[in-house]
């Protein structure tokens, strides 16, 4: 295969759909976003017959089973992703919104209006369920998006992207506006990040080394949903019920997830009461802990923490541990190791809370809260592309208006350049 051709093709395929996606109406929009919704539910046996052969794969190349588990489609998950669908379609068209408007002296009236980014490309590995959400996503904000999966993925991907395209053209829009590489050569991806003028941004999700193959290879801008190396801080005036509900929630109850924590930081002054019991609690639940060598003193059965090991995203069952002296050790090291993704405080206080909030430099920063939390559903914001890392153009949750740039409007009635 010739691979350049293929991508290239791929590529004029998705600006056709771009076009043919300007021209929908919202209501057009939301009804193919329902349709696709009823279609993946009506066809889940086929998904998840093709989804055990991705399973059956990364069993046999021996992928953590936390990895694995974001892999695995069910009727649950099937049916999670068809609802996230129907939210994206009930969620306000932000195509076409006039953001400002003013007169100028010489009458004539100037506006910002939003309008698509054109084409999408999106890298991305594992889950399957990022195929819908980010197809959902282009398609309301009016962008065609091309789909580069991970091989690991690559049956569940195809047939869901099989399931969307069915559904855009049956309803009168052009199929490129859902493309797919079902291609697992790597050359395919490097091809795709050369196609500037006719792809307008990229978007990676995924682990380092993609993120850095793509911010270092692309001729197209990048939004890059980076690694989460994320923390929650246990001062000493928390709620110490709270503090344990959060940090076992944050770490246990999906460890394979960007906005799980990675390190907890918890205040000296409590570190014995507190310890302990979040210590213990782990352990249950398998999680393997690593720690300081001031948590090493209080238990010696945790492992011990490298420093290394403090900029690491596990995806896993796997916590560091690390006693802080204050809310300033706890932020020193939040912005020497962490990656500016999801961070959170646990106290009463509420001078501390507004300190952590204002000097934490995170794309979200939680007081009382999991960092699993960081999510465009739970911030009504519906389904998401990915968390963005970056300044620029967006940060945090990347939902509809994240996935359009805004144009000047000006109306006038004969106004000239003097």
């Amino acid at each position: 295969m010739d691979i350049k051709a293929y991508v290239l093709n791929k590529a004029h395929e998705a600006k056709e759909g771009a076009r043919s996606l300007a021209k929908a109406s919202s209501g057009q929009k939301n009804s193919v976003l329902i349709k696709m919704a009823e279609a993946l539910k009506k066809r889940s046996k086929e998904l998840i017959s093709e989804n055990r052969k991705d399973i059956r794969f990364a069993e046999g190349k021996g992928l953590p089973k936390a990895l694995i588990d974001r892999l695995t489609l069910n009727e649950k998950r099937i049916s999670e992703m068809a609802q996230g669908l129907i939210e994206v379609s009930a969620l306000p068209d932000p195509v076409g919104e006039i953001t400002k408007m003013w007169k100028r002296p010489n009458g004539m009236t100037v506006g910002k209006m939003r309008v698509p980014i054109g084409v999408i490309g999106i890298i991305y590995e594992s889950r399957p369920n990022v195929t819908a959400d980010a197809a959902g996503l282009c398609l309301k904000a009016g962008n065609a998006v091309i789909l580069r999966g991970g091989s690991e993925a690559i049956h569940s991907n195809k047939e869901i992207v099989d399931v969307l395209r069915d559904i855009a053209k049956r309803e009168g829009l052009h199929e490129g506006a859902v493309t797919f590489i079902d291609t697992p050569d790597r050359q395919a991806v490097m091809e795709m990040l050369r196609l500037e003028g006719i792809v307008d941004l990229i978007i990676p999700r995924g682990g380092e080394a993609l993120i850095r193959t793509v911010t270092e290879n692309s001729r197209i801008p990048v939004l890059k949903h980076y690694k989460g190396v994320c923390h929650v801080f246990v001062d000493r005036d928390a709620d110490f019920k709270m503090a344990e509900e959060i940090c076992f929630n944050a770490k246990v109850q999906r460890p394979g997830t960007c906005n799980a924590m990675e390190t907890m930081l918890v205040d000296k002054k409590i570190a014995k009461t507190f310890l302990p019991v979040m210590i213990k609690s782990y352990k249950k639940a398998g999680v393997r802990l690593k720690g300081c060598p001031l948590t090493r003193r209080m238990d010696s059965s945790l492992e011990k923490v490298e420093e290394d090991d403090f900029y690491k995203e596990y995806l896993d069952l796997i916590l560091n541990v690390k006693i802080v002296m204050d809310i300033d050790d706890a932020m020193a090291h939040i912005a020497k190791y962490g990656s500016a993704h999801s961070d959170t405080i646990v106290t009463k206080n509420y001078d501390k809370a507004m300190r952590f909030l204002k000097e934490v430099d995170s794309s979200a920063v939680f007081v009382n809260a999991s960092t699993r939390l960081n999510d465009g559903f739970q911030f009504g914001l519906g389904a998401e592309i990915g968390i963005s890392t970056d300044k620029i153009h967006a940060r945090g949750p990347m939902g509809l208006e994240e996935l359009t740039c805004t144009k000047f409007i000006v109306l006038g009635n004969g106004q000239l350049r003097e």
